[in-house]
């Protein structure tokens, strides 16, 4: 069955899901192609049609680097697919809609991950909307966007034309809530309730976004899925002035002008030949947001801006992060505790490690020691930082922790994107989340918290226990796992002694198993 919208460029096509109920419209385009004179610019409105323009296929994703050889627990377990169309022409979102009665229903813009350089709105099928949408009754939306040297690469030191350059991603990103904005209301969607919420680089996403006067009075709540890196995505700084005459260079062009043509694979070859020498030397090497006056960079070191200070967010992230994401070389099920404090020893060596097995248990007295050794600190650390300056500023900021373990290669703690299909309801898509008498239980918990959030502007609802939002003191933390609870300032203590004491030997262990996973 086909559903037809008129929109401010014209006539959209889609067509009706597996429930009938919901429609789907796939690669509508809410800017020019961003080719050619317009690969660094400012994204400009997208061209009219005539006649009827169907909206049937997902679009391009933003050109990006292909690894040599794929992961069997991507491609299996989170549905990547690597015939995933690529193109600079990348400027597309889709919709999916209960309903397009004119209703005013909350508008859920799902920002992918992968950093600022990687990724894509359909990359995992975790992402699909109809669930979302059917059993929340909300419209929900994804989109693509410039990456890498493409989408944060600042050329501002060759002229006014490429100013925000160094931003056009982020940009672009407002375009998109620009164009809901005028046009979501024709998919039932309230254009004052757009809430954008993303996961690692995706969410990261929306934070940049809260920090950006273009997006001002685009968004009226967020959710950073395990997206506050600290330095790990820090902010940059400078002139890319000698990123892009060694470009140049390598390329062997000597007008600016020329590198708008350059093929992709050419352009990213000649980044990576160069990046790393300028890397070392501390110069600007791009791939990040930039601060200028359209961003206003991080607010831990640049403040929280006031006009978005009022904006309700949830931020949490995943007991194991990337920790988890690989097999552990020990078998957790069937380890007494003690054999998983002597296992934490022996992988110590000289550290003195007793402290912190104590500090663990304290926070994690349901959990074996050895879970040490997959436990994060990269996300969780800069994260208590950010929700406690952001509560100095803002009383709706909800604190989370998905500590659910993973029913997967005989048990996982959970790892780096494991939480997305709770979010959008799609469980049943992912065999990893099954778990008889778990997984039902635990997916009606987010997702009503989402929906609550989404719609009232605070996630209590029936199926959790109290979870007040945090304060500059209190950091109340709902913790998912088979019996959620809230705890305050449960683990503050234990991340900064993880960071000391196990930083070194997770990222060696890390290093060993990591080779081949994209973000």
């Amino acid at each position: 069955m086909r559903r037809q919208v008129t929109c401010e460029q014209g006539t959209l096509e889609g067509l009706a899901v597996g429930d009938p109920s919901i429609a789907a419209f796939r690669g509508v385009p809410f800017a020019a192609p961003p080719v050619g004179p317009l690969r660094w610019r400012p994204p400009q409105p997208p061209a009219p049609w005539q006649g009827v323009r169907c909206a049937f296929d997902d679009a391009p994703a933003c050109l990006q680097p292909i690894p040599g050889a794929s992961n069997p627990f991507y491609d299996k377990e989170w549905g990547m697919d690597p015939a995933i169309p690529l193109d600079e022409d990348c400027l597309y979102l889709n919709i999916w809609t209960p309903g397009l009665d004119g209703g005013k229903r909350p508008v859920m813009v799902w920002l992918h991950g992968g950093g600022f350089f990687a990724g894509s709105s359909i990359e995992q099928i975790a992402y699909e909307g109809e669930n979302m949408c059917k059993l929340g009754q909300v419209v929900v939306v994804s989109v693509n966007h410039r990456l890498n040297v493409l989408g944060y690469c600042d050329l501002s030191a060759f002229g006014e034309e490429y100013a925000n350059s160094g931003n056009a991603g982020t940009d672009d990103l407002v375009a998109a809530l620009r164009w809901l904005h005028n046009n979501v209301e024709k998919f039932g969607g309230d254009p004052e309730n757009v809430i954008v919420f993303g996961q690692s680089g995706g969410g990261a996403k929306v934070t940049t976004l809260l920090q950006t006067p273009a997006a001002d009075g685009l968004i009226a709540k967020g959710i950073n899925m395990s997206g506050v890196l600290g330095g790990a995505m820090a902010d940059c700084k400078g002139s890319g002035e000698k990123l892009v005459r060694a470009m140049m260079k390598e390329l062997k062009i000597e007008d600016v002008k020329a590198l708008e043509t350059v093929p992709f694979a050419e352009l990213g070859a000649a980044y990576n030949k160069v990046k790393p020498e300028l890397e070392k030397a501390g110069e600007y090497v791009g791939g990040a947001p930039f601060v200028n006056d359209f961003y206003k960079g991080e607010p831990i070191s640049n403040g929280f801006r006031k006009e978005t200070a009022h904006v309700p967010l949830m931020v949490g992230s995943v007991f194991g992060e990337f920790g988890s994401f690989a097999p552990t070389p020990y078998d957790r099920r069937s380890m007494t505790t003690e054999e998983g404090i002597a296992y934490v020893k022996s992988e110590a060596g000289d550290e003195d490690v007793t402290e912190l097995i104590a500090g663990f248990q304290k926070a994690y007295p349901e959990r074996n020691p050895v879970d040490i050794m997959t436990a994060d600190f990269f996300f969780r650390a800069p994260e208590i930082d950010y929700i406690r300056e952001r509560s100095k500023c803002n009383d709706k900021t909800w604190s989370y922790l998905f500590n659910l373990d993973m029913n997967f290669d005989g048990s996982r703690t959970p790892w780096h994107c494991a939480d997305i299909p709770y979010f959008f309801h799609n469980t049943a898509f992912t065999p990893y989340t099954q778990e008889e008498g778990v997984t039902e239980r635990v997916e009606k918990l987010i997702f009503d918290s989402v929906m609550a959030f989404a719609k009232n502007g605070n996630p209590e609802n029936p199926e959790m226990p109290n979870w007040p939002a945090c304060t500059p003191e209190e950091e109340a933390t709902l913790v998912i796992d088979k019996e959620s609870v809230v705890k305050v300032n449960f683990d503050h203590e234990l991340v900064p002694m993880l960071a000391k004491v196990m930083g070194p030997i997770i990222a060696r262990n890390m290093a060993k198993r990591m080779k081949d996973v994209q973000h």
